[in-house]
């Protein structure tokens, strides 16, 4: 689903660069559930950002589903993350002025679906995550695990090809965090494609395979299962 081929990123603040991703080489399989592990500073999400085209390499080689990534245009590439892929943030990045439903509406209406599809659509994606009695609240009258699973069905209600999550238990608590481990897991073993950074291995116990980064390079690799 996704090759990762010498990737390099290089931040410049006048004459200082700073070398953050040091040629990356990685592949994940169709339906995998990887997990990015590292220390602060490591270039986890630096790595998550370049892979789910939310940034720009600085050289290297990237393919999603056979698509040649760093080759499209800005428009392309804006389209190709609308269409195909998935986002879950560690802050849940959800409009505060939009009710849960609206929340997920929202890109299904920018890529087109009618009012009565996407609403569908966003009803059924808030039951896959144990929600479907929250569609009316908005974000400031949810829990933080609860704002993070609407930002999860948001994301798979798109059905994308790749989801992809950034230290998705963060500001959460323990019950909490192991709920959403949960919701991904289950979205995993219905075939979704999953790559996420986190910094705690006890929400790993559930993915395929583990790399770990340090200072910029893969130095090692963990299969599960």
């Amino acid at each position: 689903m996704i090759q990762v081929k010498n990737l390099k990123k290089t931040y410049a603040n006048g004459k200082i660069e700073t070398h953050v991703l040091k040629g990356i080489d990685l592949e994940v399989k169709t339906g995998e559930f990887l997990a990015i592990m590292g220390k602060s500073g490591a270039g986890k999400s630096t790595l998550m950002y370049q892979m789910s085209i939310l940034d720009e390499p600085t050289s290297g080689e990237i393919l999603i589903d056979g698509v040649d990534i760093l080759s499209l245009s800005i428009r392309e590439k804006t389209e190709f993350r609308l269409n195909r892929l998935g986002y879950v943030f560690q802050d849940y990045a959800l409009v505060p002025e939009l009710t849960s439903l609206e929340n997920i509406m929202i890109p299904l209406l920018m890529r087109g679906l009618d009012t009565s599809s996407a609403k569908e659509r966003a009803l059924k994606a808030l039951e896959s995550v144990g929600l479907v009695n929250k569609d009316k609240n908005l974000p400031s009258q949810l829990s933080g695990g609860e704002q993070q699973r609407v930002s999860i069905a948001r994301a798979v209600a798109q059905d994308p090809i790749i989801l992809f999550a950034d230290e998705p238990t963060a500001n959460l608590d323990s019950v909490s965090s192991a709920n959403i481990v949960d919701v991904l897991m289950d979205l995993n073993k219905k075939g979704q494609t999953i790559v996420m950074v986190t910094h705690e291995k006890e929400y790993t116990n559930h993915c395929n395979r583990i790399i770990f980064l340090e200072d910029g390079k893969i130095i090692r690799e963990d299969i599960l299962r």
